[in-house]
């Protein structure tokens, strides 16, 4: 018979575990508005289904009094549960252990859970909380970060990858986010940086508050680091979830079936929502409501590039992608935020067996100094090259208009789409009736006795005859054009006939995307 004290030491490491960094810490974090660990841990997973290994992991280090603050687990807990009904791996940062700060141990317990992501091929979550490296464990503490950066690398591409920042993340803590799939923030304790606000101050001179530097509003708004942004904890977690619900585990399956969205049929509506007006916009969200099955699209990057609208959606209970112009932003025209923005997406849907629409009403690349000197042309190619590289089912819809290099980098059927349809008001052309008008007859219209009379006259005239989708659909540029009241059907009817699509790859290393 054992003796007793074996168990009664067990209980009480584990008990130390559970506690973290004890009662007063725990009550601080509360008061900053954040959740503890354990505590996030239940939001996340479904109800007694969170297995927690590694429990009691300590540091081994004993400079600077760490002999007196070893805490098992290491600040960080990791696991796995179910999602949705679905296995997750997962690691979870505990502020109130140090600060979360990374350590040695710390950080190898990160890399062995997302080994048994990647073995297991399996979805993998890190919530991030940390002050960053543990200072006091010096190189030991700061190289845990090339094996976490490695491992995001190793399992790009292979399972989904989310983080989840609700608390401080900074310095060279931030680059594993930054190689996942999504990054989450939650907006009353998500900071983002690489240098903080005391460091840019003695640097350079600058003084910027934490919010101004890394807040969730300036990632979400304008550096396009973030793709969600939720106000607390609870809030964001459950994001996580939802997300969850429309990706398969790995990329070798397909996305999950969920016949449970109801079909909607309002594509009667669509002519009301769509403006035959070139120049009247509208907001492209409305087209969606129309055909995709009702509550289904999740939009990905709501306030980042706005003229470009990604996410992702059901039709029929079938997870896709969708990538469209918005006309209701730039007119729709493709800037160098919208390209990159486009491009990554399109990129993550072939990874995971994701089909991708994409709804086009492109007056063309946006144009100026400011574009042209920061790069159009290397940002636009990404969007050119993703659409090429994508193997998954690409159907296209041009709406309105497409016009120039951007009819092109819209998934053109010259660029691989399987499927191109058009609406009976589309203009497809190398540029709109006016410009061309202005190039073409410049010298017929300075002549004429009513210059603005004849110019009407003849944009009239290159409309009719030049940038009709009949003149597109005799070259073989588009598949079929069709009524507003048609798109759900037509659509729905094409993925179900490229269902089976096996597009196989060269053989090589990789490309070289224009980074």
């Amino acid at each position: 018979m054992w003796d007793k004290k074996y168990g009664e030491e067990l209980l009480a490491r584990r008990q130390k575990a559970l506690q973290g960094g004890g009662e007063k810490r725990i009550e601080k974090q509360h008061l900053a508005g954040k959740l503890t660990a354990r505590e996030r841990v239940e939001i996340l997973f479904d109800r007694d289904t969170f297995v927690e290994i590694e429990t009691l992991v300590e540091s081994r280090s004993d400079e600077f009094g760490m002999d007196q603050k070893r805490i098992p687990g290491d600040g960080v807990i990791i696991g796995y549960g179910m999602i949705n009904g679905r296995i997750v791996y997962a690691s979870i940062e505990d502020f109130t252990v140090m600060g979360g700060t990374l350590g040695e141990y710390h950080s190898r317990k990160i890399c062995q859970i997302m080994d048994m992501a990647i073995k297991m091929r399996a979805p993998y979550i890190s919530v991030n909380d940390s002050g960053g490296a543990r200072i006091e464990e010096g190189i030991s503490s700061l190289d845990g970060y090339s094996g976490m950066f490695y491992r995001n690398t190793l399992a790009s591409g292979f399972i989904p990858q989310i983080s989840v920042i609700l608390g401080p993340c900074a310095g060279g803590a931030c680059y594993s986010p930054a190689i996942t799939d999504f990054i989450f923030m939650a907006n009353q304790s998500g900071k983002m940086f690489i240098t903080g606000p005391g460091v840019v101050k003695a640097a350079i001179g600058e003084s910027v508050t934490a919010e101004e530097l890394g807040g969730a509003r300036m990632h979400s708004t304008r550096s396009g680091v973030l793709h969600f942004v939720y106000e607390d904890d609870a809030s964001c977690l459950l994001g996580v979830r939802e997300l969850l619900s429309y990706l398969p585990a790995n990329c070798s399956e397909e996305p999950p079936f969920n016949p449970g969205f109801r079909a909607v049929e309002k594509c009667e509506l669509l002519q009301e929502v769509v403006p035959d007006n070139q120049r009247k916009t509208y907001d492209i969200k409305d087209v969606l409501k129309c055909f995709v099955d009702e509550g289904s699209f999740f939009e990905i990057q709501r306030d980042y590039a706005q003229n470009l609208i990604i996410g992702l959606a059901r039709l029929d209970g079938s997870v896709v992608g969708i990538v469209a112009n918005n006309p209701k932003v730039f007119g729709g025209a493709l800037d160098i935020n919208a390209s990159d923005k486009g491009a990554r997406f399109i990129r993550f849907c072939d990874c995971f067996n994701i089909p991708i629409l994409t709804l086009v009403d492109v007056p063309g690349f946006f144009p100026g100094k400011d574009q042209e000197h920061n790069g159009i042309i290397r940002h636009g190619a990404k969007l050119l090259y993703a659409y090429s590289e994508a193997t998954v089912p690409k159907i296209t819809l041009i709406m309105r208009k497409a016009f120039g290099g951007a009819y092109i980098a819209m998934n053109s059927k010259g660029m691989g789409a399987d499927v191109v349809f058009a609406w009976p008001i589309a203009q497809i052309a190398v540029m709109g009736a006016e410009g061309a008008v202005d190039i073409l007859h410049k010298k017929k219209i300075a002549e004429a006795e009513n210059p603005d009379a004849k110019r009407k006259t003849l944009i009239a005239e290159y409309e009719e005859h030049f940038m009709t989708p009949y003149i597109a659909a005799q070259r073989g540029f588009i598949d079929e054009v069709i009524l507003p009241e048609e798109t759900r059907k037509k659509i729905s009817e094409s993925f179900f006939a490229l269902k089976d699509k096996n597009e196989m790859k060269r053989a090589r290393k990789h490309g070289n995307i224009p980074l």
